[in-house]
Protein backbone atom coordinates (compact mmCIF):
# COMPACT_ATOMS: atom_id res chain seq x y z
CA UNK A 1 0.00 0.00 0.00
CA UNK A 2 1.32 3.45 -0.91
CA UNK A 3 2.32 5.30 2.29
CA UNK A 4 0.25 8.29 1.18
CA UNK A 5 -2.88 6.30 1.97
CA UNK A 6 -4.61 6.51 5.33
CA UNK A 7 -2.92 9.78 6.27
CA UNK A 8 -4.93 12.67 7.65
CA UNK A 9 -4.53 15.19 10.43
CA UNK A 10 -5.32 13.50 13.74
CA UNK A 11 -7.00 16.74 14.80
CA UNK A 12 -9.59 16.11 12.11
CA UNK A 13 -10.57 12.86 13.79
CA UNK A 14 -9.46 10.44 11.08
CA UNK A 15 -7.26 7.40 11.65
CA UNK A 16 -3.60 7.07 10.92
CA UNK A 17 -2.29 4.57 8.42
CA UNK A 18 -2.06 1.74 10.96
CA UNK A 19 -5.61 2.14 12.29
CA UNK A 20 -9.03 0.87 11.28
CA UNK A 21 -11.09 1.43 8.18
CA UNK A 22 -13.43 4.39 8.66
CA UNK A 23 -17.16 3.63 8.69
CA UNK A 24 -19.21 6.55 7.38
CA UNK A 25 -22.99 6.37 7.88
CA UNK A 26 -24.80 8.29 5.15
CA UNK A 27 -27.79 10.55 4.80
CA UNK A 28 -29.18 11.74 1.48
CA UNK A 29 -31.16 14.96 1.79
CA UNK A 30 -34.19 15.80 -0.32
CA UNK A 31 -36.29 18.81 0.69
CA UNK A 32 -34.83 18.69 4.19
CA UNK A 33 -35.69 15.01 4.70
CA UNK A 34 -33.57 11.85 4.92
CA UNK A 35 -34.28 9.69 1.88
CA UNK A 36 -32.69 6.80 0.00
CA UNK A 37 -32.60 6.18 -3.73
CA UNK A 38 -32.15 3.00 -5.73
CA UNK A 39 -29.37 3.27 -8.33
CA UNK A 40 -29.54 7.06 -8.28
CA UNK A 41 -33.13 7.18 -9.53
CA UNK A 42 -34.85 10.20 -7.97
CA UNK A 43 -38.24 8.64 -8.66
CA UNK A 44 -37.42 5.96 -6.05
CA UNK A 45 -36.84 8.49 -3.25
CA UNK A 46 -38.14 7.04 0.01
CA UNK A 47 -38.18 8.84 3.35
CA UNK A 48 -36.23 6.73 5.83
CA UNK A 49 -36.16 8.85 9.00
CA UNK A 50 -38.25 11.52 10.68
CA UNK A 51 -35.40 13.86 11.59
CA UNK A 52 -31.96 14.23 9.99
CA UNK A 53 -30.47 15.54 13.24
CA UNK A 54 -31.91 12.75 15.40
CA UNK A 55 -30.66 10.23 12.86
CA UNK A 56 -27.15 11.66 13.01
CA UNK A 57 -27.26 11.74 16.83
CA UNK A 58 -27.99 8.00 16.76
CA UNK A 59 -25.06 7.46 14.39
CA UNK A 60 -22.80 9.33 16.78
CA UNK A 61 -24.00 7.30 19.77
CA UNK A 62 -23.18 4.14 17.81
CA UNK A 63 -19.55 5.23 17.61
CA UNK A 64 -19.26 6.74 14.13
CA UNK A 65 -16.89 9.68 13.84
CA UNK A 66 -17.57 10.69 10.23
CA UNK A 67 -20.84 11.40 8.43
CA UNK A 68 -21.38 11.31 4.67
CA UNK A 69 -24.04 13.77 3.44
CA UNK A 70 -25.38 14.19 -0.08
CA UNK A 71 -27.55 17.17 -1.03
CA UNK A 72 -29.65 15.46 -3.69
CA UNK A 73 -31.51 18.63 -4.59
CA UNK A 74 -28.21 20.48 -4.79
CA UNK A 75 -26.83 17.91 -7.21
CA UNK A 76 -29.72 18.62 -9.58
CA UNK A 77 -29.78 22.39 -9.09
CA UNK A 78 -25.96 22.76 -9.24
CA UNK A 79 -26.00 24.79 -6.02
CA UNK A 80 -26.71 24.09 -2.32
CA UNK A 81 -30.34 23.40 -1.47
CA UNK A 82 -30.20 21.67 1.93
CA UNK A 83 -27.39 23.72 3.44
CA UNK A 84 -29.38 24.88 6.47
CA UNK A 85 -30.11 21.26 7.42
CA UNK A 86 -26.44 20.40 6.99
CA UNK A 87 -25.30 23.30 9.18
CA UNK A 88 -27.82 22.30 11.84
CA UNK A 89 -26.17 18.87 11.93
CA UNK A 90 -22.66 20.36 12.09
CA UNK A 91 -23.58 22.66 14.98
CA UNK A 92 -25.37 20.03 17.04
CA UNK A 93 -23.07 17.01 16.78
CA UNK A 94 -19.39 16.27 17.28
CA UNK A 95 -19.09 14.30 14.06
CA UNK A 96 -16.90 15.28 11.15
CA UNK A 97 -19.11 15.91 8.14
CA UNK A 98 -18.26 15.46 4.48
CA UNK A 99 -20.70 17.00 2.01
CA UNK A 100 -21.36 16.51 -1.69
CA UNK A 101 -24.00 17.66 -4.15
CA UNK A 102 -24.15 20.97 -6.01
CA UNK A 103 -20.65 22.21 -5.20
CA UNK A 104 -19.45 23.76 -8.46
CA UNK A 105 -17.29 26.76 -7.51
CA UNK A 106 -14.82 28.03 -4.92
CA UNK A 107 -17.40 30.26 -3.26
CA UNK A 108 -19.50 27.21 -2.40
CA UNK A 109 -16.46 25.28 -1.18
CA UNK A 110 -15.53 28.15 1.13
CA UNK A 111 -19.16 28.60 2.21
CA UNK A 112 -19.33 25.04 3.51
CA UNK A 113 -15.87 24.97 5.08
CA UNK A 114 -16.39 28.28 6.85
CA UNK A 115 -19.56 26.87 8.39
CA UNK A 116 -17.85 23.85 9.93
CA UNK A 117 -17.99 21.15 7.24
CA UNK A 118 -14.83 19.02 7.43
CA UNK A 119 -14.53 17.74 3.86
CA UNK A 120 -15.98 18.74 0.50
CA UNK A 121 -16.89 16.20 -2.17
CA UNK A 122 -16.61 17.35 -5.78
CA UNK A 123 -18.38 15.17 -8.33
CA UNK A 124 -19.75 16.61 -11.54
CA UNK A 125 -17.41 19.59 -11.19
CA UNK A 126 -14.40 17.26 -11.19
CA UNK A 127 -15.52 15.79 -14.50
CA UNK A 128 -16.44 19.07 -16.17
CA UNK A 129 -13.85 21.40 -14.67
CA UNK A 130 -10.65 19.75 -13.43
CA UNK A 131 -8.99 23.17 -13.09
CA UNK A 132 -11.51 24.00 -10.37
CA UNK A 133 -10.57 20.81 -8.53
CA UNK A 134 -6.90 21.71 -8.86
CA UNK A 135 -7.54 25.17 -7.40
CA UNK A 136 -9.55 23.73 -4.51
CA UNK A 137 -6.90 21.11 -3.72
CA UNK A 138 -4.10 23.65 -3.85
CA UNK A 139 -5.95 25.83 -1.35
CA UNK A 140 -7.57 23.27 0.93
CA UNK A 141 -5.60 20.04 0.44
CA UNK A 142 -7.04 17.15 2.46
CA UNK A 143 -10.38 18.87 2.87
CA UNK A 144 -11.20 18.13 -0.77
CA UNK A 145 -12.46 14.73 -1.96
CA UNK A 146 -13.67 13.69 -5.39
CA UNK A 147 -16.62 11.39 -5.95
CA UNK A 148 -16.30 8.97 -8.85
CA UNK A 149 -19.72 7.52 -9.59
CA UNK A 150 -19.59 4.90 -12.34
CA UNK A 151 -22.19 3.16 -14.43
CA UNK A 152 -20.79 0.25 -16.48
CA UNK A 153 -17.31 1.58 -15.82
CA UNK A 154 -18.07 5.08 -17.10
CA UNK A 155 -18.24 8.17 -14.92
CA UNK A 156 -21.71 9.65 -14.32
CA UNK A 157 -22.53 13.25 -13.43
CA UNK A 158 -25.34 15.69 -12.67
CA UNK A 159 -26.84 13.64 -9.85
CA UNK A 160 -26.25 10.47 -11.92
CA UNK A 161 -28.63 11.76 -14.58
CA UNK A 162 -25.88 11.78 -17.24
CA UNK A 163 -23.19 9.24 -18.12
CA UNK A 164 -19.94 10.32 -19.77
CA UNK A 165 -17.47 8.38 -21.92
CA UNK A 166 -14.73 8.75 -19.29
CA UNK A 167 -13.41 5.52 -17.77
CA UNK A 168 -13.44 5.50 -13.97
CA UNK A 169 -9.77 4.46 -13.74
CA UNK A 170 -8.70 7.24 -16.10
CA UNK A 171 -10.67 9.69 -13.99
CA UNK A 172 -9.00 8.43 -10.81
CA UNK A 173 -5.53 8.84 -12.29
CA UNK A 174 -6.32 12.40 -13.41
CA UNK A 175 -7.45 13.27 -9.92
CA UNK A 176 -4.32 11.71 -8.43
CA UNK A 177 -2.16 13.85 -10.74
CA UNK A 178 -4.03 16.96 -9.57
CA UNK A 179 -3.25 16.08 -5.95
CA UNK A 180 -6.60 14.74 -4.73
CA UNK A 181 -6.10 12.57 -1.64
CA UNK A 182 -9.59 11.09 -1.20
CA UNK A 183 -11.77 9.34 -3.79
CA UNK A 184 -15.30 8.23 -3.00
CA UNK A 185 -16.07 5.43 -5.44
CA UNK A 186 -19.59 4.25 -6.26
CA UNK A 187 -20.88 1.60 -8.63
CA UNK A 188 -24.31 3.08 -9.33
CA UNK A 189 -25.77 -0.32 -10.17
CA UNK A 190 -25.06 -1.44 -6.58
CA UNK A 191 -26.25 1.69 -4.76
CA UNK A 192 -29.28 1.11 -2.56
CA UNK A 193 -29.68 -2.49 -3.74
CA UNK A 194 -28.16 -4.27 -0.69
CA UNK A 195 -26.45 -6.83 -2.92
CA UNK A 196 -22.87 -6.15 -1.93
CA UNK A 197 -20.25 -3.67 -3.15
CA UNK A 198 -18.38 -4.08 -6.43
CA UNK A 199 -15.21 -5.55 -4.94
CA UNK A 200 -13.49 -6.01 -8.31
CA UNK A 201 -13.97 -2.36 -9.24
CA UNK A 202 -12.84 -1.15 -5.82
CA UNK A 203 -9.77 -3.38 -5.80
CA UNK A 204 -8.73 -2.15 -9.26
CA UNK A 205 -8.98 1.51 -8.36
CA UNK A 206 -7.30 0.99 -4.98
CA UNK A 207 -4.31 -0.59 -6.71
CA UNK A 208 -4.26 1.93 -9.59
CA UNK A 209 -3.79 5.11 -7.55
CA UNK A 210 -2.25 6.23 -4.26
CA UNK A 211 -5.41 8.08 -3.14
CA UNK A 212 -7.40 6.98 -0.10
CA UNK A 213 -10.39 5.04 -1.42
CA UNK A 214 -13.79 5.25 0.27
CA UNK A 215 -16.24 2.61 -0.95
CA UNK A 216 -19.87 3.56 -1.51
CA UNK A 217 -22.85 1.56 -2.72
CA UNK A 218 -24.08 -1.96 -2.02
CA UNK A 219 -22.92 -2.45 1.58
CA UNK A 220 -25.56 -4.70 3.13
CA UNK A 221 -24.13 -6.60 6.09
CA UNK A 222 -21.13 -7.29 8.29
CA UNK A 223 -19.55 -9.58 5.69
CA UNK A 224 -19.35 -6.64 3.28
CA UNK A 225 -17.48 -4.61 5.90
CA UNK A 226 -14.98 -7.45 6.31
CA UNK A 227 -14.62 -7.84 2.53
CA UNK A 228 -13.91 -4.13 2.11
CA UNK A 229 -11.43 -4.20 4.97
CA UNK A 230 -9.57 -7.04 3.28
CA UNK A 231 -9.12 -4.81 0.22
CA UNK A 232 -7.25 -2.39 2.49
CA UNK A 233 -9.59 0.49 1.72
CA UNK A 234 -9.55 3.71 3.69
CA UNK A 235 -13.29 3.85 4.36
CA UNK A 236 -16.77 2.46 3.70
CA UNK A 237 -20.03 4.37 3.40
CA UNK A 238 -23.16 2.66 4.75
CA UNK A 239 -26.60 3.96 3.87
CA UNK A 240 -29.64 1.87 3.09
CA UNK A 241 -28.38 -1.11 5.08
CA UNK A 242 -28.58 0.95 8.27
CA UNK A 243 -32.13 2.05 7.60
CA UNK A 244 -33.27 -1.38 6.41
CA UNK A 245 -31.80 -3.04 9.51
CA UNK A 246 -29.49 -5.46 7.68
CA UNK A 247 -26.42 -3.82 9.24
CA UNK A 248 -25.97 -2.58 12.80
CA UNK A 249 -23.74 0.52 12.81
CA UNK A 250 -22.27 -0.08 16.27
CA UNK A 251 -21.30 -3.62 15.27
CA UNK A 252 -19.79 -2.39 11.98
CA UNK A 253 -17.69 0.26 13.73
CA UNK A 254 -16.53 -2.23 16.35
CA UNK A 255 -15.74 -4.89 13.75
CA UNK A 256 -13.73 -2.46 11.64
CA UNK A 257 -11.77 -1.53 14.71
CA UNK A 258 -11.23 -5.04 16.03
CA UNK A 259 -10.17 -6.69 12.77
CA UNK A 260 -7.60 -4.00 11.98
CA UNK A 261 -4.51 -5.85 13.15
CA UNK A 262 -1.71 -3.30 13.05
CA UNK A 263 0.61 -5.18 10.71
CA UNK A 264 -1.14 -8.55 10.54
CA UNK A 265 -2.71 -10.37 7.64
CA UNK A 266 -6.50 -10.05 7.87
CA UNK A 267 -6.87 -13.79 8.58
CA UNK A 268 -4.66 -13.45 11.64
CA UNK A 269 -6.44 -10.29 12.70
CA UNK A 270 -9.79 -12.07 12.52
CA UNK A 271 -8.47 -15.01 14.56
CA UNK A 272 -7.19 -12.60 17.20
CA UNK A 273 -10.54 -10.82 17.30
CA UNK A 274 -12.45 -14.10 17.76
CA UNK A 275 -10.10 -15.53 20.40
CA UNK A 276 -11.24 -13.06 23.09
CA UNK A 277 -14.62 -14.83 23.25
CA UNK A 278 -13.14 -18.25 24.05
CA UNK A 279 -11.06 -17.44 27.11
CA UNK A 280 -13.31 -19.60 29.34
CA UNK A 281 -13.82 -22.56 27.03
CA UNK A 282 -14.08 -23.84 23.48
CA UNK A 283 -17.81 -23.09 23.13
CA UNK A 284 -19.84 -19.93 23.61
CA UNK A 285 -23.66 -19.83 23.89
CA UNK A 286 -25.41 -17.76 21.22
CA UNK A 287 -28.95 -16.52 21.77
CA UNK A 288 -30.54 -15.93 18.36
CA UNK A 289 -33.04 -13.07 18.25
CA UNK A 290 -35.24 -11.85 15.42
CA UNK A 291 -34.06 -8.33 14.60
CA UNK A 292 -37.44 -6.97 13.51
CA UNK A 293 -39.52 -8.17 16.49
CA UNK A 294 -37.03 -8.92 19.28
CA UNK A 295 -38.44 -12.45 19.61
CA UNK A 296 -35.98 -15.05 20.93
CA UNK A 297 -35.75 -17.75 18.27
CA UNK A 298 -33.28 -20.31 19.56
CA UNK A 299 -30.20 -21.05 21.62
CA UNK A 300 -27.17 -22.69 20.04
CA UNK A 301 -23.42 -22.88 20.58
CA UNK A 302 -20.50 -21.58 18.57
CA UNK A 303 -16.87 -22.58 18.51
CA UNK A 304 -14.10 -20.50 16.97
CA UNK A 305 -14.62 -21.80 13.46
CA UNK A 306 -18.41 -21.38 13.43
CA UNK A 307 -18.13 -17.80 14.70
CA UNK A 308 -15.51 -17.12 12.05
CA UNK A 309 -17.77 -18.54 9.33
CA UNK A 310 -20.68 -16.48 10.64
CA UNK A 311 -18.60 -13.33 10.24
CA UNK A 312 -17.26 -14.27 6.82
CA UNK A 313 -20.57 -15.42 5.28
CA UNK A 314 -23.06 -13.12 7.02
CA UNK A 315 -25.23 -16.13 7.97
CA UNK A 316 -25.35 -18.17 11.19
CA UNK A 317 -23.08 -21.17 11.75
CA UNK A 318 -23.05 -23.22 14.95
CA UNK A 319 -21.32 -26.20 16.54
CA UNK A 320 -23.38 -29.29 17.33
CA UNK A 321 -22.40 -30.71 20.72
CA UNK A 322 -24.14 -34.03 19.99
CA UNK A 323 -22.67 -34.56 16.52
CA UNK A 324 -19.39 -32.73 17.21
CA UNK A 325 -19.55 -30.92 13.89
CA UNK A 326 -20.30 -27.51 12.38
CA UNK A 327 -23.72 -26.77 10.98
CA UNK A 328 -25.10 -23.92 8.92
CA UNK A 329 -28.63 -22.93 9.96
CA UNK A 330 -31.05 -23.49 7.08
CA UNK A 331 -28.59 -25.35 4.85
CA UNK A 332 -31.11 -28.14 4.27
CA UNK A 333 -34.44 -26.48 5.13
CA UNK A 334 -33.80 -23.13 3.48
CA UNK A 335 -34.75 -21.39 6.75
CA UNK A 336 -31.58 -19.33 6.82
CA UNK A 337 -30.64 -16.61 9.28
CA UNK A 338 -29.04 -13.48 7.81
CA UNK A 339 -27.02 -11.79 10.53
CA UNK A 340 -27.78 -8.16 11.35
CA UNK A 341 -25.58 -7.76 14.43
CA UNK A 342 -23.72 -9.70 17.09
CA UNK A 343 -23.39 -8.42 20.65
CA UNK A 344 -21.27 -9.87 23.45
CA UNK A 345 -22.19 -9.61 27.12
CA UNK A 346 -20.07 -7.73 29.67
CA UNK A 347 -17.87 -10.79 30.32
CA UNK A 348 -17.41 -11.73 26.65
CA UNK A 349 -18.73 -15.25 27.34
CA UNK A 350 -22.19 -15.13 25.73
CA UNK A 351 -23.53 -13.72 22.46
CA UNK A 352 -26.80 -12.28 21.19
CA UNK A 353 -27.11 -12.74 17.43
CA UNK A 354 -29.79 -10.59 15.79
CA UNK A 355 -30.97 -12.03 12.49
CA UNK A 356 -33.42 -11.75 9.65
CA UNK A 357 -35.12 -15.17 9.83
CA UNK A 358 -36.34 -16.89 6.68
CA UNK A 359 -39.16 -19.30 7.53
CA UNK A 360 -39.31 -20.98 10.94
CA UNK A 361 -36.35 -21.25 13.29
CA UNK A 362 -37.35 -24.42 15.13
CA UNK A 363 -37.00 -27.92 13.67
CA UNK A 364 -40.51 -28.70 14.99
CA UNK A 365 -42.00 -26.21 12.55
CA UNK A 366 -42.58 -23.53 15.18
CA UNK A 367 -41.26 -20.06 14.43
CA UNK A 368 -39.36 -19.99 17.72
CA UNK A 369 -37.92 -22.87 19.73
CA UNK A 370 -39.24 -21.17 22.88
CA UNK A 371 -42.93 -21.98 22.48
CA UNK A 372 -43.50 -24.00 25.69
CA UNK A 373 -45.06 -21.83 28.38
CA UNK A 374 -44.11 -23.50 31.69
CA UNK A 375 -44.94 -20.73 34.16
CA UNK A 376 -46.73 -17.39 34.46
CA UNK A 377 -47.03 -15.24 37.55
Amino acid sequence: MNPARREMDSAAGSPGKDECMVILPAIDLHEGQCVRLNQGDYATAEKVAESPLKTVNAFEEAGARWLHVVDLDGAKAAKPQNDNTIFDIVKNTHMHVEVGGGIRDMNTVEYYLQNGVSRIILGSAALRNPEFVKEAVQKYGKKIAVGIDARDGKVAAEGWLETSNVDYLDMAKRMEEIGVRYLIVTDISRDGMLNGPNLVMLDKINNAVSCNIIASGGVSNLKDIIDLHELNLYGAICGKSLYAGSLDLKTAVLAAHRISGKHMHSEEAMDDFIEQYFQKGDLIPAVVQEAATGEILMLAYMNRESLKRTFSTGYTWFFSRSRQTLWNKGATSGHVQKVVSIHADCDDDALVVKVIQTGNACHTGAHSCFFKNIWNQ
